[in-house]
C-alpha cells in the first residue's frame, strides 16, 4: 500500500461548496442525467426547477404569464411575478438552504422546499444568467459552471419579474438534445392546474380554462359514458367520469408537481370514490366494480410534502389519507344525489362491471393454481437482487429486459449489473392478445410468466422493477415481437405505460472501427460521421440481432451510456383505434399504409 493510503490529516479532509457538491452528485439532484431522450431526464428537471419558482409565483396571485423558449441547447425562462429581492440574487440561485420557500408568509405552497432547485440549474449548465427585476431597477449574475463571473445592475422599464437563460452541461449531460414535445406535456400539466396561467412555449400558448376537467376531457374525448365530473376549491381539485373501456387510469400532482407513481393523495381519492358512492347507493359495492373504466385527475396543494425521492414522483404523507378521503366521498355523495341521472349512469356501470368480475372469477381461481406451479421458480428469468418495492436505492434503480431468445439474453446475463437488472427471455414470437379475453393471460405461459415475474396481476403496487425495457432485434422479425410485446402492455396493462415504465432498449446497428479505435453507431448518419472520424477503410459491422453483439461489447449498451426510449399515451381514446389498426384484422389496409410511410 503506498505511503500517501496512509497519510490521513487535516490536508485530506475536503469541504465542498454547494454548487461543488451538485456537480459532484448531480444524480442526487436532478435524478436521472440522460441526453434528453426520456422526459425524466436531467435537462427537462433543470427546466421544471425554473418554471417552478414562475408556478409558485403564480400561486401567490402575482403574474399569470410565463414565458419559455428552448432553442439549441439554450433554455430561457421568464416570468412576471415579484422578482428575487435584488439584495440577494446572487445568494438566492448559488447558496443551498436559501430562498423565500422556506417562508410560509411568503409562499404557502410550494414543491421546491428544499432550496436546492435554482442552485442545481446554476451548478449543472456551463452558462447561467439570472436577471431579477423590481420596481423599475433589476440586478443580474452571470456564472460558468456554477461559478460568478459577472455581475451587474441598473434601472430598467422592463415589468417585475424574473429572467433565467442557462446552458446545460456537455460534460454532465452527454450529447444531449432537447425535445420539445416533453416540454410542451409538462407545460399542459402546468395549465391545466393552474386555470388562467399562460404559458408560451417558443411563443405558442397553453392555456386552460376549466383545469383538471380538460385534462380528462383531452384524454378520453367521446368515450365518457356521463359529463365530467369535477371539482375545485383552495386545497383540492378533482375530476373523473368512467369510460366504456376497463381499468383504471389516474394522473395525480402534489403543489403543482406531477406524481407519475401516484401515492396517499391518489389511494385516498380511489377510496373517497368508493365511499361516496357506496354513501349514496346505500351499497358496499366492490371497490373495483365502481372504479373499472375511471380516468381520474386530483390535485392537492400541500404545506409540507413529504416524497419518496428527489424528483418527487410519489407522495408519501400518510397523516392526510383520512382527511381527504372524507372531502372526496361528501363532495361526491352530494353531487350524485343533486346529479341523479348521472347516479343511474354510474349505477349501471358498475352492475356491468360486476358482471364481468364474476365471469372471470373462474379465470382468477385457475390463475392461483397455475401460480403454484411457479411460486418457486418462473422459467426464463434471470433475476436481480434488488426490486422496486425492497426500499433500497438499486430497488429505485431496478429494471427487466425482455429479451428475444436465448442468445441475446446469453450476452446481456454474463454483462449485467446483478443488483439491478434482470433479464427474461422469451422463446419467441408471442401470441396477438389484441380482441382476447383477459383468461388469455392465464392460459398462454409466456404471457402468464411476464405478469408473475412483474407482479402486476393485481395492479402496479406489487411492481417489481421501475423499468420494464423491451429488448428485440432490429429486424423484422424483432420489430414484429416488439409490437405484440406492446399490444400486451397496452391492452392488458395500460397503467405501466401512462405510469412511464415501459421502455424500449435502443442496440447499435454498426461497429466501425480501425486499427486505433472502435466506434458503434445507432443510425446510418451515425455510421457516416464515424466513418469520417476514422478516415481511410474502416471496417464496418451490421448487427442483425442482439446475440451477435459479444458480451464484451454489450455490457456498455446496458450500462450508464445506455439508450432507452420511454414508451407514451398521451390520449387514451386512441388506443383501442391505434390496436386495431396495427393488431387487428385489416390487412390490406394495415400493408398500404407500412408501404407508404414506413418502407
Amino acid at each position: 500500500m503506498p505511503d500517501s493510503a496512509h497519510n490521513y490529516d487535516e490536508s485530506k479532509v475536503k469541504t465542498l461548496s454547494s454548487l461543488e457538491h451538485i456537480r459532484l452528485r448531480p444524480g442526487m439532484y436532478v435524478g436521472r442525467m440522460g441526453n434528453g431522450s426520456h422526459s425524466e431526464d436531467g435537462i427537462y428537471i433543470l427546466i421544471k426547477e425554473v418554471i417552478d419558482n414562475g408556478i409558485d409565483e403564480f400561486i401567490m396571485g402575482y403574474g399569470k404569464r410565463i414565458e419559455i423558449n428552448v432553442e439549441d441547447k439554450i433554455a430561457k425562462i421568464r416570468d412576471f411575478g415579484r422578482g428575487i429581492p435584488l439584495g440577494k440574487v446572487v445568494a438566492c440561485v448559488s447558496q443551498i438552504n436559501t430562498g423565500a420557500k422556506f417562508n410560509t408568509e411568503v409562499f404557502q405552497f410550494s414543491v421546491g422546499l428544499n432550496g436546492v432547485g435554482t442552485k442545481a440549474v446554476n451548478a449543472l449548465s456551463e452558462q447561467f444568467t439570472v436577471k431579477a427585476i423590481r420596481g423599475g431597477k433589476y440586478k443580474s449574475a452571470e456564472f460558468a459552471n456554477g461559478s460568478l463571473t459577472n455581475e451587474s445592475n441598473g434601472k430598467t422599464e422592463e415589468p417585475d419579474g424574473t429572467e433565467i437563460i442557462f446552458t446545460p452541461s456537455e460534460e454532465l449531460f452527454k450529447k444531449y438534445k432537447f425535445n420539445p414535445a416533453f416540454i410542451k406535456r409538462r407545460l399542459w400539466n402546468y395549465a391545466y392546474l393552474n386555470s388562467g396561467l399562460s404559458l408560451y412555449l417558443n411563443k405558442e400558448r397553453i392555456y386552460s380554462r376549466n383545469g383538471l376537467h380538460d385534462l380528462i376531457l383531452e384524454k378520453v374525448e367521446d368515450d365518457k359514458i356521463y359529463d365530467i365530473i369535477h371539482h375545485k376549491d383552495k386545497m383540492l381539485e378533482f375530476a373523473f367520469c368512467h369510460t366504456a373501456n376497463f381499468g383504471e387510469t389516474y394522473y395525480s400532482f402534489v403543489n403543482g408537481q406531477f406524481t407519475n407513481d401516484g401515492g396517499t393523495h391518489q389511494s385516498a381519492f380511489r377510496e373517497g370514490i368508493l365511499k361516496g358512492v357506496n354513501e349514496y347507493a346505500r351499497k358496499s359495492f366492490d371497490g373495483d366494480d365502481v372504479r373499472n373504466g375511471i380516468v381520474g385527475a386530483i390535485s392537492i396543494k400541500l404545506k409540507d410534502p413529504i416524497f419518496e425521492s428527489q424528483t418527487k414522483n410519489k407522495l408519501g404523507n400518510s397523516e392526510i389519507r383520512g382527511e381527504l378521503v372524507t372531502m372526496v366521498k361528501e363532495i361526491i355523495t352530494k353531487y350524485l344525489f343533486q346529479n341523479s341521472d348521472v347516479a343511474d349512469l354510474i349505477i349501471e356501470k358498475i352492475a356491468q362491471n360486476e358482471k364481468v368480475r364474476k365471469e372471470i372469477q373462474a379465470v382468477k381461481k385457475a390463475s392461483k393454481e397455475k401460480s403454484k406451479k411457479f411460486s418457486l421458480k418462473i422459467p426464463k428469468l434471470k433475476d436481480c437482487k434488488y426490486h422496486l418495492n425492497s426500499n433500497s436505492e438499486k430497488g429505485a434503480e431496478s429494471m427487466i429486459f425482455l429479451t428475444e431468445g436465448e442468445s441475446a439474453a446469453g450476452s446481456m446475463v454474463s454483462c449485467r449489473d446483478v443488483y439491478k437488472q434482470a433479464i427474461f427471455a422469451l422463446k419467441g414470437k408471442p401470441l396477438n392478445c389484441y380482441g382476447k379475453k383477459r383468461d388469455l393471460i392465464i392460459s398462454n405461459d409466456e404471457f402468464y410468466c411476464v405478469m408473475k415475474a412483474l407482479n402486476i396481476e393485481d395492479g402496479l403496487e406489487g411492481l417489481r422493477y421501475e423499468k420494464v425495457i423491451i429488448s428485440t432485434d432490429a429486424d423484422n422479425d424483432g420489430m414484429h415481437i416488439r409490437n405484440l410485446l406492446l399490444t400486451f402492455f397496452l391492452y392488458y396493462f395500460e397503467q405501466l405505460i401512462l405510469a412511464e415504465h415501459l421502455f424500449i432498449l435502443e442496440t447499435p446497428l454498426f461497429r466501425v472501427r480501425n486499427k486505433k479505435k472502435t466506434i458503434y453507431c445507432f443510425d446510418d448518419l451515425e455510421r457516416s460521421l464515424a466513418m469520417k472520424e476514422l478516415g481511410g477503410s474502416p471496417e464496418i459491422t451490421r448487427f442483425k440481432g442482439l446475440g451477435e453483439i459479444s458480451p464484451n461489447e454489450f455490457g456498455q449498451f446496458i450500462g450508464e451510456k445506455m439508450r432507452l426510449i420511454n414508451v407514451t399515451v398521451d390520449k387514451i381514446h386512441e388506443v383501442p383505434e391505434i390496436l386495431n389498426f396495427f393488431m387487428g384484422q385489416n390487412t390490406p389496409q394495415r400493408r398500404e399504409y407500412i408501404i407508404n410511410n414506413l418502407l
